[in-house]
């Protein structure tokens, strides 16, 4: 049975760095499409990292430089390291896994979707001081 769960979410003041973990079972994640999203109140989820089984990965424009998705095969453990972190990025974070990474890769299409198939619980992120 597939199953994704988030851990590492907290408060952290403006600047800071946070590592989100995602573990996975039931499947391996390398051979899959992941992903890392977020829904803050009153707004649409958004993706906001992901990454495909070629290790191609992509990121937000409101995330890039500062964030960065990777796994750990071995663990099959999915990652976000959130660094110089900012208020709007308070949200629940999401991660997800897809089948259709393949696809996506050989046609050229953006990881950066919401429409993955398979979805954790989320864990919160507060940036404040």
């Amino acid at each position: 049975q597939l199953q994704l769960v988030e851990s590492g979410g907290g408060l952290v003041q403006p600047g800071g760095s946070l590592r989100l973990s995602c573990a996975a079972s039931g499947f391996s994640l390398d051979n899959f499409a992941m992903g890392w999203f977020r829904q803050a109140p009153g707004k649409e989820r958004e993706a906001v990292a992901c990454i495909l089984s070629n290790d191609d990965s992509m990121y937000a424009d409101s995330v890039k430089g500062r964030f960065a998705i990777s796994r750990d095969n071995a663990k099959n453990l999915l990652y976000l390291q959130m660094n110089r972190l900012k208020p709007e990025d308070t949200a629940v974070y999401f991660c997800a896994v897809d089948e259709r990474g393949a696809i996506w890769t050989v046609m050229g299409l953006s990881c950066l979707r919401t429409d993955f198939g398979s979805w954790g619980q989320g864990t919160q992120v507060t940036v404040s001081s």
